[in-house]
């Protein structure tokens, strides 16, 4: 029986989803938009979003590593090539 990567480890898939449900929670930063502060220049509602940013595309490219459905290759190129249009 052959084991492919989604079935080995579930928990990092499901903890990732579980961070991108807490990512998409916590885009709209409410509580920061009437804060007038700046932080390292920034206004603290953009720097919010500049880590925000930052930390998506970490979990996003996790996703792609880990939760990404695999296929083999081989198999792929076994296929038949498609029917011709006609044209």
């Amino acid at each position: 029986m052959e084991e492919t990567r989604d079935s080995s480890r579930p928990w990092p898939r499901r903890a990732l989803y579980a961070a991108l449900a807490a990512l998409y929670l916590l885009h709209n930063d409410l509580w920061l938009w009437h804060d007038t502060r700046l932080v390292l220049g920034l206004p603290v509602g953009l720097l919010y979003h500049v880590v925000f940013c930052l930390v998506t595309a970490v979990v996003l490219a996790a996703l792609v590593k880990w939760a990404w459905p695999s296929f083999d290759v081989a198999e792929r190129d076994e296929l038949p090539p498609a029917a011709d249009s006609g044209s």
